[in-house]
């Protein structure tokens, strides 16, 4: 297979000059790129209401994820369109929207004449320092931290795919696709051959443990295998290396930077890959909310969850046609537009802090308030919650205030030594 290591090249002429290695990462605002921190700031919203049912920690779980097995009207409703829009799609937009960024980075450390090399030891850096930062945050507070997937899914991709060429990419994401769907179909047999016999401990058991656990010291010792298990399972799928994949490959060929020269492919992928994860994601809401028994519940997860590679991309592209037709119309400025943008541009800060406003308030271990909630009231909280970090957002960008937890991971990358530039 060939590659190609100035898969991206400069897109200004290369001055020599030096740039310094803390501003390398960071884009101007008016310079960067509407769509995918529209994206970003949106896809919070849609993590917030992904990780809320798991402080129902006393409720049963149903069929589908961890959400509660009964409810009234409105806990089914809110039921239903958290599983059908929202679970095993977040994760894999969020992956997507991380190798994009990969793929800019690349292309500005490029064009401002960093060596090949160079930017891939900053990017390993950068990967390492996310996976610590999701060890501390599962070990402090969260169970269900995703940064360090995307860290350990940065430290086995990049070396493998960055600068590969486009048809070694395309090739690779045909290969992950289909692998990825025998082992759904491996995960639906071993579900079927497993219906006959109760579980004594659930994954959602496993998963709720240490919510659910009173004393705080216990539940950290509990989190952290937890967080283990979910580490290496986002690989094992195959969803999050698929979508990094695309990903890549979108960001080479300036998809979101551009949408205006790819609107037939963007709405083509948004119409296909939403259509076929919301498809799956119905059957599986029906047979949760018991108005309709489709078959096993696990086999329907299955398909549920290989569907999100779909849906999410799907997600991105339909970001790319609102971003286009913002700019169209010269709408960049309205106020929501701002906040999103705003808070895609802070999203390791807002994923984090939703953490902070979650789990003191809601785990057993703090003031226990998620025993009182139920389906609805639960994606009110999600709502609230994520509104409060627009809010905050936009602020600090008014203020000309970067994201806190964004200028640590970039001085903790850039502080070894001053990148290698061609003369």
């Amino acid at each position: 297979m060939t590659t190609r290591r100035d898969a991206a090249p400069p897109s200004t002429p290369d001055t020599g000059s030096r740039t310094r290695p803390d501003r390398a990462l960071s884009t101007p605002v008016a310079e960067r790129v509407l769509a995918p921190d529209l994206a970003r700031g949106m896809m919070l919203l849609l993590i917030a209401m992904a990780h809320i049912p798991w402080f129902i920690y006393e409720a049963p779980a149903g069929a589908a994820m961890l959400h509660p097995a009964d409810g009234n009207l409105a806990d089914r409703i809110a039921q239903a369109l958290t599983i059908v829009v929202v679970d095993a799609r977040t994760h894999t937009m969020f992956g997507f929207l991380f190798a994009y960024g990969i793929g800019q980075m690349h292309a500005r450390q490029r064009a401002r004449g960093t060596e090949h090399r160079e930017v891939r030891r900053l990017l390993r850096t950068r990967h390492l320092w996310l996976l610590a930062f999701g060890a501390v945050h599962a070990l402090l507070l969260w169970q269900g931290d995703i940064l360090g997937v995307y860290g350990l899914i940065g430290l086995i991709m990049v070396p493998l795919f960055l600068g590969r060429s486009d048809r070694t990419l395309k090739v690779w994401v045909v290969v992950l696709l289909a692998l990825g769907a025998l082992i759904t179909l491996l995960s639906a047999a071993s579900a079927l051959l497993a219906s006959q016999a109760e579980p004594a401990f659930s994954a959602a058991d496993f998963q709720r443990t240490s919510i659910a656990e009173p004393a705080y010291l216990l539940s950290a010792v509990l989190r952290l295998p937890a967080w283990g298990v979910g580490l290496f399972s986002g690989l094992s799928t195959l969803a999050l290396p698929t979508a990094f994949l695309i990903g890549l490959l979108a960001a080479r060929h300036r998809i979101l930077e551009e949408p205006s020269r790819h609107l037939p492919l963007l709405r083509w992928v948004a119409g296909a890959g939403i259509t076929v994860g919301w498809a799956a994601g119905a059957a599986l809401a029906l047979q949760h909310v018991g108005a309709l028994h489709i078959g096993d519940a696990m086999v329907l997860s299955s398909v549920h969850f290989y569907t999100g590679i779909f849906t999410g991309v799907g997600y991105a592209a339909l970001f790319g046609l609102i971003a286009h037709r913002i700019t169209v119309r010269g709408t960049r400025d309205s106020l929501p537009v701002r906040g999103m943008a705003a808070l895609g541009r802070r999203s390791l800060s807002g994923y984090l802090t939703q953490s902070v406003l979650f789990a003191p308030f809601l785990a057993a271990w703090g003031l226990g308030l998620g025993v009182y909630l139920s389906s609805w009231s639960a994606a009110l909280v999600a709502l609230t919650i994520w509104l409060i970090t627009v809010a905050a957002a936009l602020l600090m960008d008014r203020s000309g205030v970067r994201g806190p937890a964004e200028t640590l991971l970039r001085r903790l990358t850039y502080r070894t030594r001053r990148p290698r530039v061609r003369s």
